[in-house]
């Protein structure tokens, strides 16, 4: 049996939520003004004649909330960067935040350059427990003072446990959900809570829908501010480290009203790869990029194979330009201005 959400006034949710289980119709409350249950015809026809209804909608996603049914799309303002707006929104900087030196030089070079937002990871999750685990709180140190140095440029970083939230939300302007932890669910629910913008990535052996059933769990808490990012998925195909999932860019963007970036680097795995695919991400319709960026990839602590120069992303940046404009889109302003002039909506 298929799902069914009833859109009502405020004020009248629960008068037709009562009115319905009268009938032995129970939908439930996932949002104000959105009921939420099993698809049923007499419950439909019944509803469409309860006051306060606004709308119901049969056969919906079993995702609703991330879904298309409320509004058409969702722009998210992180900082004054808007995602899902008219202007490719990017995100640039060093896999992980190695030092105070490393960090300044690559983040203000990106900025310079034309990123919009800083990325770097304090806490780092690595497949071996003897790889770079990343300087943790130290790190989230580093992010602070290097914001605090860059006033306007937003700061994204990933959090990887519920204790950690508190911590990394009082220096991020966007929490980060990395492909492991996509159905941690505690905390999804905890990172929600702190009702800060969330950009979260899909696992590489998820599917699509499977990423937007997580993102209900954000958007069931109460977080609308909710950036999906596609940054590859594991095949057969040994060429690139990932298979960055054009199809399914797409493929949410038709079904989703929320963000939709991709995140080149994971998927290549190597830094000649980069560029191609994210070219191919934004044609097929993202809404921005991640990208990591270093100033001496071969001493990288980690990812350094799939890390830009200064100069390659620079050129990176040209190319894009025009792919953007060829899809409606445009490139939108550097960083540096971005807290009087915010990416075009």
């Amino acid at each position: 049996m298929g799902s069914m959400v009833v859109t009502t006034e405020a004020a009248a949710t629960a008068a037709v939520q009562e009115a319905l289980r009268a009938s032995s119709v129970e939908l439930r409350p996932i949002a104000p003004g959105v009921l939420f249950g099993a698809d049923d015809a007499e419950a439909a026809s019944l509803a469409r004649h309860l006051p306060g209804v606004l709308a119901v909608h049969r056969h919906a996603p079993a995702w609703p909330l991330a879904s298309r049914l409320l509004a058409p799309s969702s722009p998210v303002d992180v900082g004054g960067v808007v995602f899902g707006g008219r202007g490719i929104a990017v995100i640039a900087g060093p896999c992980a935040v190695e030092g105070a030196a490393q960090l300044e030089l690559v983040g203000s070079d990106v900025v310079r350059a034309g990123a919009h937002a800083l990325r770097g990871g304090a806490f780092k999750p690595r497949t071996s427990p003897y790889s770079f685990q990343g300087l943790g709180h130290d790190g989230l140190a580093l992010l602070a003072a290097w914001k605090a140095r860059h006033p306007g440029v937003p700061v994204v970083t990933e959090v990887l446990d519920t204790r950690q939230v508190e911590a990394v939300a009082a220096v991020a302007d966007m929490l980060q959900i990395g492909a492991r932890n996509m159905q941690n669910s505690a905390l999804l629910c905890a990172v929600a809570e702190r009702g800060k913008p969330v950009l979260l990535k899909r696992g590489f052996g998820n599917t699509a829908a499977e990423l937007l059933h997580s993102a209900e769990y954000l958007l069931s808490r109460g977080n609308e501010a909710v950036v999906l990012c596609e940054r590859g998925i594991r095949t057969l195909e040994p060429g690139t480290r990932f298979t960055l999932d054009v199809g399914a860019v797409a493929w949410l963007k038709q079904r989703t009203r929320l963000p939709v970036i991709v995140d080149p680097s994971h998927a290549a795995g190597v830094s000649d790869l980069v560029t191609p695919l994210a070219l191919a991400g934004i044609a097929a319709g993202a809404d921005g990029l991640m990208v990591e960026v270093h100033d001496d990839p071969a001493q990288a602590r980690s990812d350094g194979d799939q890390a830009l120069l200064l100069d390659e992303f620079t050129a990176l940046l040209d190319t894009l330009a025009p792919v953007a404009a060829a899809v409606g889109r445009s490139l939108g302003r550097p960083a540096s201005s971005v807290s009087s002039n915010p990416v075009a909506a």
